[in-house]
């Protein structure tokens, strides 16, 4: 008969190494008894060779694992792309498991069928002031008129030359406003 467990596995905050998340999640999920949570971002950005996707990740240098830390703790700190585990002193602390559920929850509610990989979009609305980031216009403020997101594109009102002129700019090529979050 199994003897009981004294210590139940426990979120942990886990450093990896730079730009390698997802090498070390891999490579922890390899791991007996380990568990990993390592949201990543997938967006669209405007380049020189035009409008491509980025993934990146939610926290970067960093992932959450549960386990147990008198069973796995070596084998998770000597884990290839792992740098160590978040320390505070000599004191290793456990992330609430309220915030991983929340964090995981919200997650999934925006994921594109993966569990940690989710989209964002830039998120403008009528009546927002913007600015134009690039190209001839570059500079010069005005108000979204209209969006057509699937041609990502909008529809700008700009004071030009002493007259209200409607432009119709590429949505990647605007500073969108700061909005607080909810």
């Amino acid at each position: 008969m199994n003897a009981p467990q004294e210590n139940p596995p426990l979120w942990y905050c886990v450093r990896t190494q730079t730009k390698r998340e997802h090498i070390a999640a891999g490579h922890l999920r390899e791991l007996e008894g380990v568990e990993v949570f390592c949201p990543r971002l997938r967006y669209r950005k405007a380049t020189r060779r035009g409008k491509i996707w980025w993934v990146e990740p939610l926290f970067p240098g960093y992932l959450l694992a549960k386990f147990d830390m008198s069973e796995n703790e070596r084998a998770v700190t000597f884990c290839q792309g792992v740098r160590g585990l978040v320390r505070f002193g000599s004191e290793i602390p456990a992330v609430p498991p309220s915030f991983v559920e929340s964090l995981r929850t919200e997650v999934r509610n925006r994921s594109d069928g993966d569990g940690e990989l989710f989209s964002v979009s830039p998120a403008i609305i009528t009546g927002d002031e913007v600015e134009i980031a690039h190209g001839p216009l570059q500079g010069m403020r005005g108000t979204i008129v209209s969006v057509a997101p699937a041609a990502e594109r909008v529809k700008i009102l700009l004071d030009f030359l002493g007259q209200p002129q409607a432009v119709d700019v590429d949505l990647f090529s605007i500073l969108l406003p700061r909005r607080p979050t909810p």
